[in-house]
């Protein structure tokens, strides 16, 4: 599978071959759904509470007579019935981290870059260095390629100060190193734009299982 590869200016390069043992294999929707709720799972702080009507204040007294009112019997003000009262099967703090096995972890991220490459929603850019780091150099390079309206997750070898600190204030970009990027990263967003130089450590950390 062969993808148009562009410099930081917008010019057609050259055709970059995709490794097809990463971007051309058959995807594993299951697998991609199960990374995607676990991850997100994983982000959630489990901190809700709601109180039962065991933990919510006053209720002591029996808010009138049992028999002779021609009014329901009540036996506490706090009961789930009443405004004020408890929560029935509120939500109690709880933990949702889950893990996947790493075959399963590391196919799922396969599977999402094949579905990047078959939806045609991928683009290989030549390596580029910013000059001073400024918003603006990232914001005409996304230009020049047509994607400043355009949610994009932008892949690079290595982590790079300048150009992270330049593109953290673009709200349609996300920047990521290609080894550290996530299944929901990778399908999070419209276009997946990758350095030449981040393709072999994709290949790298995949072609070894």
């Amino acid at each position: 599978m062969n993808v148009q590869a562009y410099t930081s200016s917008g010019t057609k390069s050259e055709e970059i071959a995709l490794n097809e043992l990463v971007f051309g294999i058959e995807p594993n929707a299951h697998v991609v759904y199960q990374a995607v709720r676990i991850h997100l799972g994983n982000k959630r702080q489990g901190t809700s509470k709601a109180k039962e009507r065991a933990e919510v204040r006053g209720g002591g007294r029996k808010p009138w007579r049992q028999k002779g009112r021609g009014t329901a019997r009540a036996g506490s003000s706090r009961s789930p019935l009443w405004v004020g009262g408890g929560t029935v099967f509120g939500p109690r703090p709880r933990n949702y981290r889950k893990q996947l096995p790493t075959k399963m972890r590391q196919l799922a991220r396969k599977s999402a870059y094949a579905m990047k490459a078959n939806d045609q929603q991928i683009m290989v850019i030549e390596d580029f260095k910013l000059a001073n780091g400024k918003t603006r150099e990232v914001a005409a390079i996304l230009k020049a390629l047509s994607l400043q309206n355009t949610k994009t997750l932008l892949l690079v070898a290595e982590y790079d100060q300048n150009l992270w600190l330049a593109g953290r204030n673009i709200p349609t970009l996300e920047i990521r190193e290609a080894s550290k990027a996530s299944t929901y990263d990778v399908l999070n967003n419209q276009m997946l734009l990758i350095q030449k130089s981040a393709l072999p450590v994709i290949e790298e950390a995949f072609t070894k299982i």
